[in-house]
């Protein structure tokens, strides 16, 4: 048998095979490779369908994987710098939610920013672990949430000696990134384990000049959201494990929440946009950033926009900057970064990736093009010509340090009562509120209900912000744990 390398796609190969056979289909799925939908077949087209199969002998089993989903999860793992790394379909979030709970059980605390995705939260109500949240820094100017600083989380281990785990955020959704190399250094000196977040990083281990990503600087797991920067299809994912993790436990964690029918669609994109990102990654995302460091240059000469880059770097909150990442700050034209959003795509026929009190995030890649690029440009410019007003009086910071009176788990399962959210302050929080994108939670179970959240929530529904995460979809109401602080 020969040695696979890069330019081998094990899973690709098999269904190719698959393809060719006159296979007579008395398993799932229903529609029969299309005869059963042809509507659907007309729409995702027939070789699509005839791939959309059932796990077989020969196409190996997501859940036990032994032949050539196991070979393309090594070619992964092999191009990923990783001992191990395994094909996720539930998207990053099953990625993040099987590293909290392959690390920690209940009552264990696991340190973690606060401007996590919601998603790890989630894995903290399900499993029990206590978060301790290390506050990131805040950028005043631009009212984002920075980094971690080493002084934060050194204090964070220090107070909690007892802590399983850290969670770090690299990158953020707006690019920054803390001084992973130290933390890992740190956590491991101490007994932790570290676990990254590298939704949005996938590119760090392919490309040139990139922050480090967590298998160089020797992160213990790290959930790699491929479809956001790889090119595979959305909800596609990696989980990588680094040399000292039970891979075997590992896997047996994945099994407890992740679908027993794995799609092939998800998994053969995985094994495609490695092999693409192996062979053609530096030249990808040389690509990539040519395009954002143009777009931000042109940007900032229109005046107002504020496109920020590397020059926020400190050696600290800010240790490195993701270059790839067109983040935009809005707020000196009057405008929030929701309301630039809704323009671009309701007047442009623009969507980008999301937008905020005070920024937006336009996602780049090499599958764009220099007239896309171009049309942003002009698009921006001509909102802040017909739209900008006077900013006085705008809300200028995206990120509140909560007040966290409760763990998660005893918040979201306590006897609760509904309050119309804006007579709640002084309640304890029972479920989530949060913009989406990004799913960070502005409120999450536990956490105490102030002022300040109240005046948040009330901007950013003024602002056109999708909140989501409560039980009542119009936000009017929230659920609270029913004794009041």
């Amino acid at each position: 048998m020969k040695k696979l390398s890069q330019a081998d796609t094990p899973l690709h190969a098999a269904l190719e095979d698959h393809k060719l056979e006159r296979m007579a289909h008395f398993d799932v799925p229903g529609h029969k490779g299309g005869r059963g939908n042809k509507e659907l077949k007309y729409f995702l087209g027939e070789d699509t369908l005839k791939i959309d199969v059932n796990s077989m002998k020969p196409l190996d089993n997501l859940c036990h994987p032994v032949s050539v989903i196991k070979d393309a999860q090594q070619l992964a793992a092999e191009a990923f710098g990783a001992k191990e790394a395994f094909f996720i379909v539930n998207g990053t979030t099953a990625a993040v939610q099987a590293m909290i709970m392959a690390t920690c059980k209940a009552g264990d605390k696991v340190i973690m920013p606060r401007n996590v995705h919601r998603s790890a939260i989630n894995a903290l109500v399900v499993c029990g672990a206590i978060p301790v949240y290390v506050n990131p820094g805040t950028n005043k100017k631009l009212g984002i949430p920075l980094g971690m600083t080493l002084a934060d989380v050194k204090h964070a281990m220090e107070k909690h000696p007892d802590a399983k785990a850290i969670m770090v955020n690299n990158p953020t959704y707006y690019g920054i990134c803390s001084d992973l190399k130290q933390i890992v250094s740190l956590a491991h000196a101490n007994g932790m384990k570290v676990l990254v977040d590298e939704a949005h990083g996938t590119h760090f281990y392919f490309g040139e000049n990139m922050p480090i990503s967590a298998m160089a600087a020797g992160a213990d797991m790290a959930a790699v959201s491929m479809h956001k920067t790889g090119g595979s299809l959305t909800q596609s994912s990696l989980l990588l494990c680094g040399q000292e993790v039970n891979t075997d436990y590992v896997r047996q964690i994945i099994n407890l929440t992740q679908t027993t029918s794995g799609s092939y669609l998800l998994m053969v994109s995985l094994d495609l946009a490695r092999k693409n990102l192996s062979l053609n990654g530096k030249e990808m995302f040389r690509k990539t950033v040519a395009f954002a460091e143009y777009a931000r240059e042109e940007i900032n000469k229109l005046g107002g926009y504020y496109a920020f880059s590397k020059e926020l770097e400190d050696g600290d909150a800010v240790y490195a900057f993701d270059t790839t990442k067109l983040s935009i700050h809005t707020r000196d034209i009057g405008l929030a970064g929701i309301e630039v959003y809704d323009l671009l795509r309701d007047d442009y026929s623009i969507q980008i990736e999301f937008g905020d009190i005070g920024n937006i995030l336009a996602i780049v890649s090499a599958g764009d093009r220099n007239l896309e690029i171009e049309r942003l440009i002009s698009a921006l410019s001509e909102i802040k010509r017909l739209y900008s007003k006077d900013p006085t009086g705008m809300f200028d910071h995206e990120y509140i340090n909560p007040q966290v009176v409760m763990p998660p788990q005893k918040a979201f399962y306590a006897n609760k009562i509904s309050k119309e959210i804006y007579k709640s302050e002084g309640y304890i929080c029972g479920e989530f509120v949060m913009c989406y994108p990004p799913g960070i939670p502005i409120l999450a179970p536990g956490e105490l209900i102030t002022k300040e959240i109240l005046n948040y929530i009330a901007y950013a529904k003024e602002k056109g912000c999708v909140l989501t995460g409560t039980q009542d979809m119009e936000i009017a109401h929230i659920q609270v744990v029913s004794d009041k602080m």
